[in-house]
């Protein structure tokens, strides 16, 4: 085994991670210095700091990143309406290039060697941190645990725990129904009872959004405002990135905006079904593309729908900081320039509607798509033209194939 001097961990303070800070002091006989991204995750922020310390950690860094996490990865995310295999919002795999890059920012500052995550061997997020660590800094060494261990079980987790005094609550002793990832894009859960997709997923599995069927039977309509492709303001009011997705949160989940039960294709080879709740996100998609409708040419639009599913896989697979992703990101933001404007939308029982756009740089114009008489000249007989010479290599075919 290679000698770590030091190690930085991403450290949540659940179960899996306070096992695995126990398990790299033992093993590699180092300091290890823990490290806790808030990405609006919530309540297991509170126990972080107080589980580190009694595990003897001296360097405890709890970082605020949400606006961070908003501002530089979920909006330029959401400038190519990014969906994974078409409905996935990749809540999970945007936070992980993130978390990655402070891990190895804060192993520069204090001389570590190695960072470790607590991901599975099974998942996609050991590929999106120890990609992420390799792109940003190749000399720091990855440490997996569930890569290197002989633990395979919860059961054999608390049985490690029980031995160590590692203290585990009360409500973590028994078998874990699901698992749950959550940050201030999404709520993501799988595992466990979700394990079968033929079965149909209990009420109680989400906890982010109502029900829609118990959502409230009066609609609700938002205003947001866009510039240069990112949302500025909900309904006339200015807001910080962090503000407006969680007051767009907030509207989401009492409409019960936002629920997706997916079976996707990890990176990794195997199909695995989650239930993934992101009411911002979801409302925030269809009023990007709302303003995008009225501000993006044709060509431009097209394009970058067709380049949208490689942009969302790379992010899924964990290539953020890969050239490929940053190519296209230029192509992104560039075709942004425009995007501004307002999107008004009705909330409703699950559903989020486009109903108006308006734009000072919109390219859409009453007088040439109307019936009436218009403005600006439109000569019907050009399209005569138009259609013969598109025709052309159609008749020609037919032609030989004897039609």
């Amino acid at each position: 085994m290679t000698k770590i001097e030091k190690i930085v961990l991403s450290y949540s303070g659940g179960l899996d991670t306070s096992i695995i800070l126990k398990w790299l002091q033992e093993t590699y006989g180092c300091e290890v210095v823990t490290f806790t991204a808030d990405l609006g995750q919530g309540e297991e922020l509170k126990p972080a700091r107080t589980k580190a310390e009694m595990s003897g950690v001296k360097d405890i860094r709890i970082v605020d990143l949400r606006e961070e996490f908003v501002r530089d990865f979920v909006f330029p995310m959401l400038r190519a309406n990014a969906l994974y295999e078409g409905q996935y919002l990749l809540g999970s795999s945007i936070a992980r290039p993130l978390i990655a890059k402070h891990l190895v920012g804060i192993a520069r500052e204090v001389s570590a060697d190695a960072v470790a995550h607590g991901a599975t061997g099974k998942g996609n997020d050991q590929l999106r941190f120890e990609l992420a660590v390799n792109a940003l800094d190749p000399s720091i060494k990855v440490i997996a645990p569930w890569r290197q261990w002989n633990i395979r079980s919860r059961m054999q987790l608390l049985e490690y725990a029980e031995k160590h005094h590692i203290p585990v609550p009360s409500d973590k002793r028994g078998e874990a129904p699901f698992s749950i990832d959550a940050n201030l894009l999404h709520t993501s859960t799988e595992g466990k009872i979700l394990e079968n997709p033929a079965e149909v997923a209990p009420d109680h599995v989400c906890q982010r959004t109502v029900d829609p069927v118990d959502a409230p039977d009066t609609p609700e309509i938002i205003t947001i405002g866009f510039e240069s492709g990112d949302p500025v303001s909900v309904n006339g009011k200015a807001m910080t990135p962090v503000a407006l997705l969680t007051e767009l949160n907030r509207l989401g989940s009492r409409h019960g905006v936002g629920r997706l039960d997916l079976v996707e294709n990890r990176f990794i080879g195997m199909k695995s079904r989650g239930i993934y709740e992101t009411p911002g996100g979801t409302i925030l998609l269809a009023a990007h593309r709302g303003i995008e409708s009225i501000t993006l040419d044709r060509a431009a639009a097209h394009l970058k729908d067709e380049i949208m599913p490689s942009y969302a896989e790379l992010i899924y697979n964990g290539f953020w900081f890969a050239p490929e992703r940053d190519m296209l990101q230029a192509l992104i933001d560039h075709s942004q320039a425009f995007v501004s404007g307002e999107v008004t939308l009705r909330l409703y029982k699950g559903s989020a509607s486009v109903i108006s756009r308006a734009s000072p740089c919109s390219l859409y114009s009453a007088d040439l798509v109307t019936f009436e008489e218009s403005a600006i000249t439109f000569d019907h007989h050009d399209a005569e033209g138009f259609i013969r010479l598109n025709g052309l290599r159609l008749r020609s075919l037919a032609a030989r194939n004897g039609r």
